[in-house]
C-alpha cells in the first residue's frame, strides 16, 4: 500500500514538475519572441526616453505657461526639437554637396587653384619642411599633388561615404526618438507611475529612489556634457565666423562631434589655426590661437561646474560611467553608463551600512 501511494506521488512530482517546465519554456520563449521583435527598437526607445527625461523640466515650465495643456506642450517641444535637429541638418547637408560639386567642377576645368605657402611654415618643428613643400607643389599642379597622396585619400574617403551614410540613418531614428519623447511627455504622468510601479517590482521600497536617481543622472550627464559640448562649439563657432575661416558650419559640427565623444577640440582647431597663421596677419592668427586653447581647455572647468548638480553621488562616478558608458556603448553608453556606475555606487553604500548594523546595535544598547 505503501508502495503504491509513493508510486503516485512520485507520478504526480514528475508530471507538476513536467508542467511546471513546458510553462516555464513557453514564457522563456514568449519573451525571446517579444525581444527579438522589439530589438530593432531598442536604441530608438531608449533615446526617446533619454530625450523625455532631459527636457521634462522644461516642458514642465512651457506646461506652466500655456496653463496646463500638457499635450499642446509636447507637441510645441516636439517640433522646437525637430527643427533644431532638422533645420541645420538641411542646410549642413546642401552646403557640403554645393561646394562638393563647386570644387568638382573647378577641379575639371583646371581653375582650382591653392595659395601658395607662407615661408615662416619652414621653421616649424617636424612638419615644416615636408609641409611647405607639398603645399609648394599643390599651389604650381594641383593635380599632380593629389595624385601623390590618391591611396591615403580612397582609405580616408570609404569610411568617410560609410560615415555620411549612417549618419543619414541615425538622424532618421533620432526623429522618431523625438517623437517618442514628445508622446512620453504628454503623458508623463502614466509614465512615471510606470516606472516607479516596475522599479518597485524590482527592487523593493528602495525602486522609487533608484528610479530618482536614474532621472537625475541623465539629466546631470545631458548638462555636463552635451551642455559643455554645445557651449564649446558656440564658442568656436565665433571665433571661425569672426576670423572668416571658409566652411564654418562643417568645423563646427567636427568640434561638436569631438566634444561629445571627449576627444580635444584642438584635432579640429589646430589645423585651422595653422591656416589662418598662413593667411591672416599675426595678431588676429595669435587671438585665433589662444581663443581656440581656451575653447580646448573649457571643458576642464565647465564639467565639475555642471556635472552631478542635483545628483547626490559623487561628480568622478558620473564622469566615469559616461566615459566608460561611451567606451563599450557608444554615444548612448554615455548616459547608461553613468545610470548603472551610479546605482551600482548607492547600492554598495547601502551595502556598507548594512554590514556595519550588526557593530553599531550592541554599542547603542549598552
Amino acid at each position: 500500500m505503501n508502495s503504491s501511494n509513493q508510486s503516485s506521488d512520485d507520478k504526480l512530482f514528475v508530471a507538476k514538475a513536467l508542467e511546471a517546465t513546458i510553462h516555464v519554456g513557453l514564457v522563456v520563449l514568449l519573451l525571446y519572441w517579444c525581444f527579438k521583435i522589439g530589438q530593432p527598437f531598442i536604441g530608438i526607445i531608449v533615446w526617446g526616453i533619454i530625450f523625455a527625461v532631459a527636457i521634462h523640466p522644461g516642458y514642465n515650465r512651457l506646461k506652466s505657461a500655456l496653463g496646463g495643456r500638457g499635450r499642446l506642450s509636447a507637441i510645441l517641444i516636439t517640433i522646437v526639437a525637430l527643427i533644431i535637429l532638422l533645420v541645420p541638418t538641411y542646410m549642413l547637408s546642401g552646403s557640403l554637396i554645393e561646394t562638393a560639386k563647386a570644387y568638382s567642377a573647378h577641379l575639371d576645368a583646371g581653375t582650382l587653384t591653392v595659395p601658395p605657402p607662407s615661408e615662416s611654415i619652414r621653421s616649424w618643428p617636424v612638419i615644416g619642411e615636408p609641409l611647405y613643400e607639398f603645399w609648394s607643389e599643390a599651389s604650381d599642379n594641383l593635380g599632380a599633388a593629389l595624385n601623390k597622396i590618391t591611396p591615403q585619400l580612397k582609405k580616408i574617403g570609404i569610411p568617410l561615404l560609410s560615415a555620411a551614410a549612417g549618419a543619414g540613418v541615425g538622424i532618421l531614428k533620432f526623429v522618431v526618438s523625438i517623437i517618442i519623447a514628445g508622446v512620453l511627455l504628454a503623458n508623463d504622468a502614466g509614465g512615471g507611475r510606470a516606472a516607479r510601479a516596475i522599479a518597485t517590482r524590482l527592487a523593493g521600497e528602495r525602486g522609487t529612489t533608484a528610479v530618482e536617481l536614474a532621472v537625475a543622472t541623465v539629466r546631470s550627464v545631458t548638462l555636463g556634457i552635451l551642455g559643455v559640448a554645445l557651449i564649446q562649439t558656440l564658442l568656436a563657432s565665433l571665433g571661425l565666423l569672426v576670423v572668416g575661416v571658409p566652411g564654418a558650419g562643417l568645423w563646427a559640427l567636427l568640434v561638436l562631434i569631438l566634444a561629445i565623444v571627449q576627444l580635444p577640440t584642438i584635432l579640429v582647431l589646430g589645423p585651422i589655426i595653422v591656416y589662418v597663421f598662413s593667411t591672416s596677419t599675426t595678431v588676429t592668427a595669435v587671438v585665433f590661437a589662444i581663443w581656440s586653447i581656451l575653447v580646448g581647455i573649457s571643458d576642464a572647468f565647465l564639467k565639475p561646474l555642471l556635472m552631478g548638480r542635483g545628483v547626490d553621488v559623487p561628480m568622478l562616478v558620473i564622469f566615469i560611467g559616461a566615459i566608460g558608458g561611451f567606451m563599450t556603448s557608444g554615444i548612448i553608453g554615455l548616459f547608461l553608463g553613468a545610470i548603472i556606475l551610479a546605482l551600482g555606487y548607492k547600492l554598495y553604500l547601502i551595502w556598507l551600512d548594512q554590514d556595519t548594523l550588526p557593530d553599531t546595535a550592541p554599542s547603542e544598547s549598552e
